[in-house]
């Protein structure tokens, strides 16, 4: 008996490893083609309007302006208005379409929130650079402001930079110089090893290059825009890197404040009790474990807890956050907002991931403008 509870633990335990593994893996995977799960069901002409058919499904028919990225190459972006056709689907205004791009019914298509495709779609004059790294060159977009204050704008984990255009386009209106950065192993950077991303860990060397060339060049003052990762990195690099007393604001967009929380609660998204996540933590944290997951490094969780440490923070901090967002909840945003009153301000706003500009983007921008202006005396 003895013997088969022994067996039967050491069952439990080899799955318990093997889903951690799993789950790391997934988690830290290389950036991959994007998912085309959405099918045009139909185009509707009425006058000078075309409105795209669509299943309903929480996405679709949530208001706000996304873009519609095609199979077939082009995009579509998509106006406010959601009209109702019938129980299984919505309509959608197209107000805007990538040129010589025409919508057809069938066409296989993917939601989104990045809803800039260029610079140029933005209404932005940029100029390609590159940014020397510690593991390679990285290209960037540079837009020239008037104003001796630079921002440099942090995408996330599996997203393009071309997501950050969206708060590029407030900090050009102010005046700022922006820098729209890529690093290691998200698509644009240099690869590293197996391509895997190190959650912030090592991607924060290669934005802080990009500080250093803002820097080299007149920037006296720096304001870091971090969307999800990219908010980790933003605040890994204001509490601890050698261009601390430039960075003098943050402009965090649904904050990874906590990688152990973002591991349960995208462990709940899939229908897992979140408490499965924890598995993943030794196969990411402990040295040689990381390395058997693809990992280039350990990553040290502990050190993106900004809940545990929200005492070191020094930095103005604005916060924008979906109240719906289920792959990194506003829980720790609000928590680390209410410890620190005198330097966090939180807005909410009824959006998923990534998605308050998209839910509304005048009171985004409008707020993003006022803090900064109110903050930097820009």
């Amino acid at each position: 008996m003895k013997r088969q509870l022994a067996i039967g633990g050491a069952m439990v335990g080899a799955a318990g490893a093997a889903l951690g593994w799993t789950i790391a893996r997934k988690l830290t995977a290389p950036v991959g083609p994007r998912r085309f799960n959405l099918t045009l069901r139909g185009v509707e002409i009425n006058g000078d309007r075309q409105l795209l058919l669509l299943d309903r499904t929480g996405d679709t028919e949530a208001p706000g302006t996304y873009n519609l990225w095609f199979e077939r190459g082009g995009w579509a972006q998509l106006g406010n208005e959601v009209e109702d056709r019938g129980q299984n689907l919505v309509a959608r205004i197209v107000v805007g379409v990538s040129p010589g791009f025409t919508p057809r019914a069938s066409d296989r298509a993917s939601w989104s929130g990045i809803y800039f495709a260029t610079p140029e779609d933005a209404g932005l004059v940029a100029r390609d650079i590159t940014i020397r790294t510690p593991v390679g060159s990285a290209p960037a977009w540079r837009v020239d402001g008037h104003t001796s204050t630079w921002a440099i704008h942090l995408h996330g984990l599996g997203s393009p930079r071309t997501g950050t255009l969206r708060g590029v386009q407030v900090a050009t209106q102010l005046g700022l110089t922006s820098l729209v950065v890529s690093y290691r192993n998200d698509g644009e950077g240099p690869t590293v090893g197996a391509g895997r991303s190190t959650l912030g860990a090592a991607e924060t060397e290669d934005v802080e290059a990009a500080i250093g060339y803002a820097v080299r060049r007149g920037a006296e003052r720096i304001v870091l825009f971090g969307w999800s990762m990219g908010a980790a990195i933003a605040l890994q690099l204001a509490t601890r890197s050698d261009y601390g007393p430039q960075i003098v604001g943050l402009v965090l967009d649904s904050p990874v404040l906590n990688w152990i929380e973002v591991i349960k609660a995208n462990c709940n998204r899939a229908r897992l009790p979140s408490s499965l996540g924890l598995l993943a933590v030794p196969w990411l944290t402990n040295a040689q474990l990381s390395r058997l997951t693809g990992v280039a490094c350990q990553i040290p969780f502990r050190e993106s807890d900004w809940i545990a440490r929200a005492d070191e923070l020094s930095v103005p901090t604005l916060i924008l956050h979906g109240a719906d967002d289920d792959s990194v909840p506003i829980n720790t945003s609000s928590a680390l907002a209410g410890k620190r009153p005198d330097l966090v301000q939180l807005e909410s706003f009824n959006a998923g991931h990534t998605l308050a500009w998209n839910s509304d983007t005048e009171r985004w921008r409008a707020t993003v403008s006022a803090w900064l202006s109110g903050h930097l005396a820009v």
